[in-house]
This record gives C-alpha cells, sequence and structure tokens, in this order.
C-alpha cells in the first residue's frame, strides 16, 4: 500500500470551504493540480469522504469553468459505485451537467453514467431514469467537442455491452479469439438498457430526430449534424456484433433525414425514409448519410469496411447474414466507392487474415468479384 502522504491536503479543504461560502471566490487551480497529481489508487478511499461531498456541492453552484474541480472530482470518484455516487449527485444534477456548455462537466456526468456499465444491476438503475438517458444521447450527438463525443461513444457501448441479454460468446480452447476479445460482459445482462433506447418510441424517435437533422440541436447546423451522424457510424458496427437483430430490427418507422442545404432528399429523388420493421442499422447505413458530403461518404465507407469486417467474426445464423446481403446489395447498387473499398479490402488487411476475409465477402457479396490479397 502507498503510506507516502499527500501534500496539500489541508489547504485544499480550506479552499473548499470558503468556495462552498462564496463561489465566486477565485479558484486555485495550481492547488487542485497539487493533490490530483498525487492521487493513486491506494490513497484515494480514505479520502472520498472528506472531499467528495463538498466538490459535487461547489460543482452545482460554480458559474464559471469547472474543468479544474470536476478534474479532480472523476480521479476521487475512480473506485466509488454508481449507486453510491447517486447518493451524493441527484439525477437532477447529472442532467444540469449534460446540459451545460462546459465539456468538463459533460464529461464528469459521463464519467458517472459510465458507472452503471460495472454491472447489469447498475445498468438496468440508469435506464429507469428516463430524463438522464435523453440528456445524455442529447450531449453525446450534440457536442461540439470532440472529446465529449469520445466518451459518449464508449460509454454507450460499455452500457449496452453490460446489459445485453445474449449470452457472451464462450471463450475457444485456444483462450481469448476475436469473437470474445469484442465484448466485456462475463454474463447475460437484464437487456433494460436496449429496451429504454430501441424499445421506448419516444426515446428511439428522440435519437433518429438527432441523426436525422429534425431536432433542433443539429437542423440548423450542418457541421453537429455531421458530427452526429459520424458517431453513430463508429460506434453501429459494435451494438450490431453484441445484439443484431435489435439493430437491423425496429417497430418504429424512421422518417427520410433533412437535407443539410435545405432541401429534402425526397424532393432530390437521393433517399427515403427506412422501410417497415428496418432498425437503426439500415437507417444509418442506407438512408441517414448525404452522399453529396465527401467527407460524410469517406466515413460511410468506413463503416462498411469496419462492419463487414467485425460481423464475420461474430456468430452465424441465417438471419444474419440474408440481412447484410441485403444490406450490401441496397448500398452498392448505386456506390461504386462503397462497392470498390470492400472488394479491395483483402488487399489491405494483414496477410495473416486476408484469405478468410476474402471467402467471407464473396458469401456476404455473392455475384461480385473480390479481388484476391498480393503476396
Amino acid at each position: 500500500m502507498d503510506t507516502t502522504p499527500v501534500t496539500g491536503l489541508d489547504d485544499l479543504d480550506s479552499h473548499l470551504d470558503n468556495l462552498l461560502q462564496d463561489s465566486s471566490t477565485p479558484l486555485n487551480a495550481k492547488l487542485f493540480d497539487h493533490v490530483e497529481l498525487q492521487l493513486t489508487e491506494a490513497n484515494i478511499p480514505p479520502l472520498i469522504g472528506r472531499f467528495l461531498p463538498k466538490l459535487t456541492t461547489i460543482l452545482k453552484q460554480y458559474k464559471e469553468d469547472p474543468a479544474v474541480i470536476a478534474s479532480l472530482t472523476i480521479k476521487l470518484l475512480g473506485p466509488v459505485s454508481f449507486t453510491q455516487v447517486l447518493s451524493l449527485a441527484s439525477e437532477e444534477s447529472l442532467i444540469q451537467a449534460l446540459d451545460s456548455p462546459a465539456p468538463a462537466a459533460n464529461l464528469l456526468a459521463m464519467a458517472v453514467l459510465h458507472k452503471a456499465a460495472a454491472s447489469p444491476g447498475d445498468a438496468a438503475i440508469l435506464s429507469l431514469m428516463t430524463s438522464l438517458v435523453a440528456a445524455f444521447i442529447r450531449r453525446w450527438l450534440a457536442a461540439p467537442q470532440v472529446e465529449v463525443g469520445q466518451k459518449g461513444g464508449k460509454v454507450l457501448g460499455d452500457l449496452l455491452d453490460i446489459d445485453c441479454e445474449l449470452p457472451p460468446p464462450p471463450p475457444s480452447d485456444g483462450g481469448v479469439t476475436a469473437q470474445t476479445a469484442i465484448v466485456l460482459r462475463k454474463s447475460t445482462g437484464q437487456g433494460k438498457m436496449w429496451r429504454r433506447i430501441f424499445g421506448d418510441k419516444g426515446m428511439y424517435l428522440f435519437l433518429l430526430d438527432l441523426l436525422a437533422g429534425r431536432h433542433a440541436d443539429t437542423s440548423g447546423d450542418p457541421h453537429q449534424l455531421s458530427l452526429a451522424q459520424g458517431r453513430i457510424l463508429r460506434i453501429l458496427p459494435r451494438l450490431a456484433a453484441l445484439n443484431f437483430q435489435v439493430i437491423s430490427q425496429s417497430p418504429f418507422t424512421a422518417s427520410a433525414p433533412v437535407q443539410t442545404n435545405g432541401h429534402s432528399r425526397d424532393e432530390e429523388g437521393s433517399s427515403s425514409g427506412s422501410r417497415p420493421g428496418e432498425g437503426l442499422l439500415q437507417f444509418a447505413a442506407l438512408h441517414m448519410v448525404d452522399k453529396s458530403d465527401r467527407l460524410m461518404h469517406l466515413s460511410l465507407v468506413d463503416f462498411f469496411e469496419t462492419f463487414v469486417s467485425l460481423m464475420r467474426v461474430t456468430e452465424y445464423s441465417a438471419y444474419k447474414m440474408e440481412t447484410i446481403r441485403t444490406l450490401l446489395r441496397q448500398a452498392t447498387a448505386s456506390d461504386d466507392l462503397i462497392k470498390q473499398s470492400l472488394v479491395s479490402l483483402p488487399e489491405r488487411t494483414v496477410p495473416e487474415e486476408a484469405d478468410s476475409l476474402r471467402r467471407w465477402l464473396q458469401e456476404v457479396m455473392p455475384g461480385v468479384t473480390i479481388r484476391v490479397a498480393l503476396r
């Protein structure tokens, strides 16, 4: 155990008391940094009760950039469980932090929500907090800061992993495989976060509105809409690997996305809404992206490469195979860039994977000639 004393604790305690009495007190950033740099897994636990309640109270009333305060708070939260944090920070205060324009506050709230990925029970508790889940989805997709988007994607992916009702793939005789490496859970989850996001009509259509430019946070800002769409494309292969059926089927039909130049895609004949029964996978892959935006078109190509590569190592099912074949047939019918990127994918992968990837592509793209990897 680390017995090295942490210096500056009494000074920090006094400074926090001053901030509690008057939130306009000038912040001693150097003191916060000095203490934080000394913190380790061993010496944090005795300090939690001393400092965490004060820090959370200060954060609720602090009007300036809370980056320094939030950073120390995140460090102290390390060993604290999700339910323990809820005794210090209410659902309302977490929503307030997610709604804040300060990215440090957003990241702190997401760090708290990430703790719910520690167990299916914690994820189930979070799923009951509908307003908090909605605030998280909105901040993840509507934050202009890259670091907030990246953190949100990690949090959502881990939450849905631990909560997935499907059993994790069994390890092979050789130990960890490509399939087992992509999941975190060691046992079956409760599926309550999945049902909250994909089975709750209001929540699911709220998500789609953000992605389609129908929500105020993305409708008037083409750049923010592109960020939101890029974020869903990056996480979607992982979600498809976790529960392909939920991602590819939905009882709620998505409307056609709004064109960023002010004209609907239906008017221009470039896209339409999802077909009845299609899920988030088809919406994002086939209907969401405005391909006249070159960068978004390339993001879509990257998505298809990642998606196809990852699906190769997930569990086989006739439904999955037929859905992937249909998706790729529709995606490549009028998009030569996507088609050529997939055809050439074996040439651009590691040599030991090239042949199996080529055989897989021939299965999901029947009738298309897949290039042989050069040796």
